[in-house]
């Protein structure tokens, strides 16, 4: 196996445990969480009844660990472009910068409000910190979206285009088209499914 495979190889498994991470903060004890239940207590408080604190934790390590090998599944990527498209090249590792400078952060700041939620009793009074900590810091988390929806277009187009010696109809491995396939299903963790259904078909084709 080729070195650019063994990359994909270990881009692949971050997304898989990165996957895990994103259903650690999804699925409570007592039901899916939902950002509308931040707006009512009673509702917040009884699906994370009985949550360990040590999943919040662990959520934020496994993300930061999931992070950092799906960074060189995206950069090998971008750096392998080059061959074919400058521009195309170029935009992709931008969003590689985005994406790995802000997820990082995103993956830690989706953790702490979780933590300390529990940690705090589930109380009103905990719902308003976490509430005002989630408001100031949510801009990591959108700024990481506009990087994969950045790299996820530019590796779309550059395939579509015929610009890469992969089949046009390839350009359904992408991060963001198969998103948006599987964000109806509300399934926990679509994106990194996705990435990982991408680095597989990269892993055959390439």
């Amino acid at each position: 196996m080729t070195m650019m495979k063994w990359i994909f190889l270990i881009a692949l498994i971050g997304h898989l445990l990165c996957g895990v991470c994103d259903c650690l903060m999804t699925y409570m004890p007592n039901g899916r969480f939902k950002f509308d239940y931040m707006k009512d207590n009673k509702k917040l408080s009884e699906i994370f009844r009985g949550m360990p604190l040590q999943n919040a934790i662990l959520a934020m390590m496994l993300g930061c660990l999931a992070m950092c090998m799906m960074f060189f599944g995206y950069l090998a990527l971008a750096l392998w472009m080059r061959s074919f498209s400058e521009i195309y090249a170029n935009l992709m590792l931008l969003a590689v910068g985005v994406i790995f400078t802000f997820g990082i952060a995103h993956h830690i700041l989706c953790g702490i409000p979780e933590w300390l939620y529990v940690r705090l009793g589930r109380t009103e009074e905990a719902l308003n910190i976490i509430t005002e900590l989630f408001q100031k810091t949510s801009v990591t988390m959108f700024v990481c979206y506009a990087g994969f929806l950045l790299f996820g277009i530019a590796f779309f187009v550059a395939v579509v285009s015929g610009l890469t010696p992969l089949p046009r109809w390839a350009c359904i491995f992408n991060t963001t088209a198969l998103m948006l396939v599987l964000m109806p299903t509300r399934v926990g963790g679509s994106g990194n499914w996705a990435g990982a259904i991408m680095f597989i078909g990269l892993l055959v084709l390439l």
